[in-house]
């Protein structure tokens, strides 16, 4: 693919294990590869971000346990210096939903960390990694938990419950779309002033 017209791509999540890659999976890792090279900006959202981490040399592993359901994420001392995340609390609510966590790979930032992953967010050069999800709704969540419901049966802090993830799940998912628009909206912004 050429990316000499290409602000910037953006790679969400989704099923699968980026240490067993499918051929769409190697696909992904190679356009990454091919942006950074060309340092075309590149967001990568869960397993997006995973392929990130992946595609740098960071390591992507098996988490302690499956994270799903409203966590809370800390930033990390160096986030104050990143444009998406200076506006930010230190402490915010997000949604998650991964099995596998990564490392902030060689030469990138590492930004963010939850009780249960070690890394949630690292900044490489243009670029953005974030393992949490604010894009979520109620509707997503709900075909989540309908095809990977067999995810929520863990005995962890990590893993919440079918009630604990509808509980006042409106509102949250409003909190964690408002939180999209203040850490990602400076991300698009730097798309037009590079």
């Amino acid at each position: 693919m050429d990316l000499d017209n290409i602000a910037g791509l953006v790679i969400m999540g989704g099923p699968g294990n980026v240490n067993e890659p499918s051929t769409w999976m190697r696909q992904e890792i190679e356009l990454i590869e091919k942006a950074f090279v060309n340092e075309t900006p590149v967001l990568g959202i869960c397993l997006g971000a995973q392929l990130m981490s992946k595609a740098l040399g960071g390591d992507v592993h098996p988490g302690k346990s499956v994270e799903v359901g409203w966590h809370q994420v800390e930033l990390l001392p160096a986030a104050a210096q990143n444009a998406c995340f200076s506006s930010v609390n230190q402490t915010f609510p997000v949604f998650q939903w991964h099995a596998h966590v990564f490392t902030a790979p060689p030469q990138s930032t590492a930004l963010a960390f939850s009780a249960c992953s070690d890394c949630q967010a690292f900044s490489y050069q243009n670029s953005l990694a974030v393992q949490f999800h604010l894009e979520m709704t109620t509707g997503i969540i709900s075909s989540l938990m309908h095809l990977y419901g067999s995810d929520l049966t863990g005995d962890s802090d990590c893993t919440q419950n079918s009630t604990q993830i509808l509980e006042n799940i409106e509102v949250r998912s409003q909190q964690v779309n408002s939180m999209a628009d203040v850490i990602f909206t400076p991300w698009f912004h730097s798309l037009y002033h590079q």
